[in-house]
């Protein structure tokens, strides 16, 4: 038999609503591979043990009926968003010993819905970087292979779920963060539809471009940690009215997928674009070649992330530049270099290449693509132009951060194993608001190429 970390978040809790399992027990073996593992990963810097048990004690007096959907189930969240009582560090010195007075509106609504948090992840410093590793708690390593990082910036729930630690991990996305780490550590990633999961109040308030979302081991795992997340909240004035019906309803599955090699930057490596196609090819539906024109997207996403620079933390970083990852203060620069004449031209682009992307959709029903250009590089590296970034974003991940801004849900999963052993994924781009089909894809990708199981932590070759 299985051990209980190798189940499926669906599995677990199937076995805590039937009275198989209780979430004891669950909390147990999740604190056991912690222990056992993260030392190795360095994944869960920040514990809850004991007030997790505490918590899968009450649940555990009550029915599973009335424990929420999520049943007693341990979850871990990212290390930017607060858990009462536990550290809120967004991998930054400055904030190394912040406690939390109150947890976000979205945990509060995981607690709810019978999550219990066991740990928070890792995290690069205010989510800025496609790699994890901070001043705070340091390298973030690959379980696949240790000398390899698992992405960024929701790394740590990546290599969490990669080796066994956790059942679902809350990530989040403002250029890639939920999908490099999916696409690195074999996992899914789903960046949802602005407004599907509710935010906290703040000051970008209306910029759809930073989303939170569930990650996973498989495609039935995000829509049951989706159905979890999602829900109006009125002091997110973006939020979405609560869904019609669950995320777990088998949708109808596409009869059309359009491919797309590359966003017209180039630059894809060849073994990933391979087990990509390989993947494809396994489908008894037509794929089809398509020549989608996404426009001068390096340069609109620059406008685009500079504008969110200077909204959310111009004068934080002004401040304390000194204190911070020298990204931050290389996007602060390019920021303030722009013009009214550039956020015009940027609206105005980015509304043309929805244009072109929603008569994509009167073609095929999703558009698939490699999720990140390259297999996981080496953990003491932060990828090309990283720390060099002024006008144009890393090349590396082009197809992550260059579908952002088309506020579609895009569901990151494996597509197999490149020559060198390491995961590759691909990305399902949806149209707006239609997570359904995005999932629904995803299953039928999943059923041809399978999951990747958790994991034991590798030391490299």
């Amino acid at each position: 038999m299985a051990e209980l970390w190798e189940l499926s978040a669906e599995e677990a809790v199937r076995r805590l609503t039937v009275g198989d399992v209780s979430p004891l027990e669950l909390v147990d073996a999740s604190i056991t591979r912690i222990e056992a593992v993260d030392g190795a990963v360095n994944a869960l810097p920040l514990h809850r043990f004991e007030r997790a048990r505490d918590d899968a004690k009450r649940l555990g007096e009550l029915p599973p009926s009335d424990r929420g959907l999520l049943a007693g189930l341990p979850i871990a969240i990212k290390d930017l968003i607060d858990v009462e009582g536990m550290r809120t560090t967004y991998g930054c010195p400055l904030y190394a010993d912040n406690v939390a007075t109150q947890s976000d509106p979205l945990v509060i609504r995981l607690e709810s819905r019978g999550g219990i948090v066991v740990a928070k992840s890792s995290s690069p410093e205010m989510g800025m970087m496609p790699v994890t590793t901070n001043r705070v708690f340091g390298h973030t390593r690959n379980p696949w292979n240790l000398e390899t990082t698992p992405g960024g910036s929701s790394g740590g729930a990546s290599a969490a779920l990669a080796a066994g630690e956790v059942w679902l991990a809350h990530g989040s996305d403002i250029g890639g963060s939920l999908r490099i780490p999916a696409a690195f550590a074999g996992v899914c990633g789903l960046r949802p539809s602005p407004g599907r999961v509710p935010r906290a109040h703040a000051l970008r308030c209306f910029n759809p471009m930073s989303v939170q979302g569930p990650m996973a081991r498989s495609v039935g795992d995000i829509a049951l940690f989706l159905d979890a997340m999602t829900g109006y909240l009125a002091s997110d004035p973006l939020s979405l009215p609560d869904p019609a019906g669950s995320f777990r309803a088998a949708g109808r599955p596409p009869a059309r997928i359009g491919y797309v090699s590359d966003i017209g930057l180039g630059g894809v490596e060849p073994d990933v674009a391979a087990v990509v196609k390989n993947a494809l090819a396994k489908l008894d539906i037509p794929v089809e070649p398509l020549a989608l024109d996404f426009g001068n997207m390096a340069r609109l996403f620059s406008v685009m992330i500079g504008h969110n620079t200077l909204i959310e933390r111009a004068d934080f970083i002004e401040q304390n530049r000194e204190k911070l990852e020298t990204v931050l203060g290389l996007l602060l620069d390019f920021a303030n270099t722009l013009t009214a004449e550039d956020f015009i031209w940027a609206e105005r682009e980015r509304a043309a290449m929805f244009q072109r992307l929603s008569q994509a959709f009167e073609q095929v029903d999703v558009i698939v693509m490699p999720t990140v250009c390259c297999t996981a590089f080496s953990v003491e590296k932060r990828g090309p132009r990283v720390d060099g970034w002024s006008e144009v974003p890393p090349p590396w991940f082009q197809q992550c951060w260059g579908t952002v801004l088309t506020s579609c849900p895009i569901l990151a999963i494996p597509a197999g194993l490149a020559p060198n052993g390491m995961p590759v994924g691909l990305q399902i781009i949806a149209p707006v608001r239609r997570e359904d089909m995005a999932l629904a894809a995803g299953r039928m990708i999943e059923a041809a190429v399978g999951t990747l199981p958790a994991i034991d932590p590798r030391p490299a070759a």
